[in-house]
């Protein structure tokens, strides 16, 4: 919440800053949201499709869920490890939480 005392131009650059500091990428420093190629996320997308889409046996559709769980939580790993920004950290975190919740909860 802002104070009373605070200039509009005072409150704008604490919101830039703010901005700044979740989406910049700390490597390049510019903004980054999202990155590609990334091949456990292409795994995990692909299974998914192919889960959703393709007939598959029981067996097989287990071994291709199954997959696409483990590159999912791979890449969320490695977002939380390794992200370039705050926010890609979280978006890590918030995957692995999903997927932990969606888990439990079968």
């Amino acid at each position: 919440m802002a104070s009373a005392n605070m200039s509009p131009a005072h409150q704008t650059g604490w919101l830039r800053r703010a901005v700044n500091w979740t989406f910049t990428n700390r490597h390049t420093g510019r903004i980054t949201l999202a990155q590609w190629p990334n091949a456990t996320l292409g795994v995990f997308v692909i299974a998914e499709i192919v889960a959703r889409v393709v007939p598959l046996g029981h067996g097989a559709k287990t071994v291709v869920v199954v997959l696409g769980r483990v590159a999912i939580v791979l890449w969320a790993l490695d977002e939380v490890l390794r992200g370039v920004n705050p926010f890609r950290r979280s978006l890590g975190i918030i995957v692995l939480i999903a997927v932990g919740w969606g888990f439990l909860h079968q």
